[in-house]
């Protein structure tokens, strides 16, 4: 990248900075698809009143993370040394969060929404404090359209692998293992990370420079790629909070198959990245991300035709729609590493603009839980129905929504981004280096 100084990621290098990814992802998995089944199964929470306290905790999570975007480039403006303590402080709080999130030390409904809604806050701003810190020292490490689709693919190849984990671990050994191994790939993760290429601020730049908390939003470029990403989070967001509910109730699947459908999506996941990025050095970035939408749109499509014992269907849908969802790890991070770097802010603002990224992303999950457990609820679904006009409402909720959804955002990816002028597309021509 031009101006930037920065040690050559080897693949020792990339692991060593990738390997996080894996405790990042594990949590993220038991925060946005158990923990919602959970409280509605083990405490018997109404699906309103949780919708209610995961909308306002993600609101407030969504909220708070431009703001720890501007820390996260104060810190990197003091020094990486500042970044991997406050990292430090961060997954402490993260791992004290979420088991008690798992295991609450109160009884009583009254009681118990108070203790969610307080340990869902410290394990969001500790989650988002470390993420935002962990992407920007990958987007600050820069590179070629190929070599910052590397740097993610190593980032998110290695949290599918600890989602991967997170969908075994609670059904085969149970919660409390779960949380064992997620503390212990936490602190791997975060001494990995302290072996990770360290980048430099650019010569000549006024290397303690506090990022505008606005200033992301004067490019138009970062304004079009958020638009996309946040049609197509919002086509995710919803089958991921519906996923166990769909399982569970409309295959009517036994426990025991449940780590296998979550195990098959995320591991071909993982496996398509690299497959993924292939495809990338022809096409590159904005073109390869469309094709993976419209496979995953054509792969869900037929989901909400399925019902009681269509496994192995539904499995085939996990492999295939996980194959699809490589391209959704890989590259929307990339492209916007480019368009930083493009405007001039790589090694100054790459915080600024994690923050409002994933700002986009927590809003998107946070719509999911908020509006379509609720909507469920009031359409006549509850955790356990067998009434099929529920069950038949859970499968459109669950299958045609999100397959609506991506279809707009795969129409915006390609009239934003791939159409526009050369001057402002995210692509570089065929065949360039």
């Amino acid at each position: 990248m031009k101006g930037l100084s920065v040690e050559v990621p080897t693949r020792q290098g990339l692991a060593c900075y990738g390997l996080l990814g894996l405790p990042l992802a594990f949590v993220a998995l038991p925060l946005y698809v158990l923990l919602p089944n959970h409280y509605a199964r083990e405490f018997g929470m109404p699906l309103a009143t949780l919708g209610a306290v995961l909308l306002a905790a993600r609101l407030f999570d969504a909220a708070i993370d431009p703001l720890l975007g501007r820390l996260s480039d104060w810190l990197f403006a003091r020094s990486p040394h500042a970044v991997l303590a406050a990292g430090a402080l961060s997954a402490l709080g993260l791992a004290l969060g979420l088991a008690g999130l798992f295991f609450p030390a109160v009884a009583g409904p009254r009681a118990l929404i108070v203790w969610a809604a307080a340990f869902l806050l410290i394990t969001y701003t500790a989650y988002s404090q470390l993420s935002i810190a962990h992407q920007s020292w990958g987007a600050r490490l820069g590179g070629d359209e190929l070599q910052r689709g590397r740097i993610v693919a190593w980032r998110e190849g290695c949290g599918v692998f600890g989602v991967v984990l997170a969908s075994l671990l609670p059904a085969l050994l149970g919660l409390p293992v779960m949380l064992g191994v997620f503390a212990v790939t936490l602190v791997l993760g975060w001494l990995a990370w302290t072996r990770a290429p360290s980048p430099t601020a650019p010569p000549g730049r006024a290397t303690k420079a506090v990022a505008s908390l606005w200033r992301p939003w004067g490019s138009a470029a970062f304004r079009r790629l958020l638009a996309v990403f946040m049609l197509n989070g919002i086509a995710s967001a919803v089958p991921a909070t519906l996923v166990l509910f769909f399982i569970q109730d409309r295959l009517q699947s036994p426990p025991a198959q449940q780590p296998l459908f979550l195990g098959t999506y995320f591991l071909c996941a993982a496996l398509s990245i690299p497959l993924w990025l292939q495809v990338v050095a022809r096409w590159g970035l904005a073109r390869t991300w469309l094709a993976g939408m419209l496979l995953g749109i054509a792969v869900f499509a037929g989901v909400a035709g399925l019902g009681k014992g269509d496994t192995a269907a539904f499995l085939l849908v996990c492999a295939l729609s996980g194959a699809a969802l490589g391209t959704d790890l890989a590259l929307p991070g990339a492209m916007l590493t480019g368009v930083i770097a493009r405007q001039g802010d790589n090694g100054r603002f790459e915080g600024a603009y994690f923050g409002w990224w994933n700002f986009a992303t927590k809003l998107n999950l946070a719509l999911a839980a908020g509006l379509a457990l609720p909507l469920l609820g009031a359409l006549g679904y509850s955790p356990g129905t067998r009434s099929p006009e529920a069950l038949q409402v859970l499968g459109l909720a669950y299958a045609i929504l999100p397959c609506a959804l991506k279809l707009l955002a795969a129409a915006s990816l390609y009239f934003l981004i791939i159409r526009r002028p050369a001057p402002g597309r995210i692509l570089i021509p065929k065949g360039t280096p």
